[in-house]
């Protein structure tokens, strides 16, 4: 079984800062991780693989210290890595984020199944997964919890608002991970930390996908921030505290009339 894995790093969210001139994230001198939700997606291939056999590929997209990142993955038994990094790239939405990967991952060929975290922590869209399918032209389920394989059919046990469903899709399929106890990250170990060190990460840029110039980077992203804006901080509220519900309903009307909220 060949599986593919997405990740993403990310910045430390307790240390996110936004530059006010371009309204994008500051990443110089700014901790990176790996995205938790794409370790459950990796912990969910590696049981797989260990459950169906096959090879796990870990792709990212990303700068060139996004290599840290892809050597985590190794370190945690991902057999290989590929780096997806272009200046043309700089700048991409979900939509052009998407497109690439999906790019990179048919020059992979053969998937059975792709991986992603239910979404990444940074721009929590939750999108590139499901769009990365649209692109493959692949089955997608989402928020999978539990992941089984049987020939070229995957059983998705599917987290919903109202309980648990069971999805039977045809592979090759695009499947997102939530974080649960069934796919809890392993920590590496440390003769795959030390293997992973060792090892080196192949990149591809533009050219080496087949992809449409106007489709990467800004050019591809129709989506673009305007403004970014820290909300006002909430007031305390007022606690109305009378010896009937008739008198505290009273001065409840005379408040919210005196704001002219009614």
């Amino acid at each position: 079984m060949e599986i593919v894995v997405c990740v993403k790093q990310v910045p430390d969210t307790t240390e996110v800062k936004i530059d006010p001139a371009t309204n994008t994230l500051i990443r110089q001198g700014v901790p990176s991780i790996v995205n938790p939700f794409d370790k459950n997606a990796l912990e969910a291939a590696l049981q797989l693989k260990e459950a169906y056999g096959g090879k796990v590929t870990v792709l990212s997209m990303g700068p060139p210290q996004a290599k840290d990142a892809l050597k985590e993955c190794l370190a945690m038994g991902a057999d290989a890595a590929i780096l997806i990094s272009d200046r043309a790239f700089g700048g991409s939405d979900t939509l052009a984020t998407s497109y690439t990967l999906a790019s990179a991952i048919r020059k992979l060929g053969n998937c059975d199944i792709i991986l992603f975290g239910k979404q990444a922590i940074d721009g929590d869209t939750a999108q590139v997964g499901p769009e990365t399918a649209e692109h493959l032209g692949v089955a997608q389920v989402t928020y999978a919890s539990r992941i089984e394989v049987s020939g070229d059919v995957a059983r998705i046990e599917r987290e919903s608002e109202e309980g648990y469903e069971i999805i039977e899709v045809k592979l090759p399929a695009v499947v997102t991970v939530i974080k649960t106890l069934n796919y809890e990250p392993r920590y590496p170990s440390v003769k795959g930390t030390m293997k992973a060190n060792r090892a080196e990460i192949p990149v591809w840029t533009a050219a080496d996908l087949t992809v449409e110039e106007g489709r990467l980077g800004l050019k591809g992203s129709p989506t673009q921030v305007r403004n970014i804006f820290t909300p006002p901080r909430r007031v305390q509220g007022v606690i109305i505290a009378r010896d009937t519900a008739r008198e505290a309903v009273a001065e409840l009307l005379q408040k919210l009339t005196e704001a002219k909220i009614v």
